[in-house]
């Protein structure tokens, strides 16, 4: 059984997080797994949209804590191997919104820690209705402080600043409020919501999605001044593609465009 699933279906690729005993934790194997899916759909041409879902009763309860216990294990106390594990962690989060496709988290049950994590760090996210989101390691001891990146970039402040030193969970409803997830739904209508997201944007030009996407995380650390030069160049890029043209030209003269890509 692959810790990590996958299937195609009309251009979207749906990944399902598959170790539902262990609430489909970030252990280093799913981390290879997803590192790995990820890395292959950089050039996949023929992928417009990524769905990421868990299997089981939850969506992910973040890192693996039997693994990192026994990670202490080494002469360092663990110190090396926590390093390695929260940088590639890092790189498979930081690859997720390097992709071309926008990925969209179809999240169920709870999302904790570097769980929530992944959901901050998704494009989008669909959640089922008594979702419960939390970055609660400080209940533990331990700070969510690598959660804690993506989500104070989702969410507000004081709110993001709240949760990590609370540990508290939020709902489903509060968090689309927050802008965590985009939409919530009753959970019988979770896959169709997310499927419909997801084929409305695999029907758009893959090229147009690709270079907006890149744009829309670049611009968002420069200064109002620098962003809008960045972004008019990526314009004039995109308005001289091919497609972008024979797109113009479908709208103005009212019928379906010919795109090729």
């Amino acid at each position: 059984m692959a810790i990590l699933e996958r299937r195609d279906v009309n251009s979207v690729a749906y990944l399902t997080m598959n170790a539902p005993e262990r609430i489909n934790a970030l252990s280093d194997e799913m981390l290879a797994a997803l590192q790995e899916a990820l890395d292959g759909l950089k050039e996949d041409a023929s992928t417009r949209a990524v769905v990421l879902s868990g299997a089981g009763k939850a969506f992910c309860a973040g890192h693996d804590l039997k693994q990192m216990t026994a990670g202490r294990q080494a002469e360092d106390g663990g110190k090396a191997y926590f390093k390695d594990l929260f940088d590639r962690c890092a790189r498979m989060m930081m690859t997720v919104q390097s992709l071309p496709q926008p990925v969209i988290a179809q999240v169920h049950g709870i999302a904790t820690a570097a769980g929530c994590q992944l959901v901050a760090t998704c494009d989008m996210a669909v959640a089922a209705e008594g979702t419960r989101f939390g970055v609660n390691g400080v209940n533990i001891g331990l700070f969510c402080s690598t959660p804690m990146v993506a989500l104070s970039r989702n969410i507000a402040r004081k709110k993001a600043f709240e949760m990590l030193t609370t540990g508290t969970f939020i709902q489903a409803d509060e968090a689309e409020a927050l802008g965590l997830v985009n939409h919530v739904v009753p959970q019988d209508q979770l896959a169709a919501k997310t499927t419909e997201l997801a084929e409305t944007v695999a029907g758009k030009l893959g090229a147009a999605v690709k270079i907006g996407k890149q744009a829309f995380y670049q611009q968002a650390t420069m200064t109002t001044a620098d962003a809008y030069a960045y972004a008019g160049d990526v314009m004039v890029e995109n308005m001289l593609y091919r497609d972008t043209e024979e797109g113009i030209s479908a709208f103005l003269e009212k019928r379906p465009p010919d795109w090729k890509h």
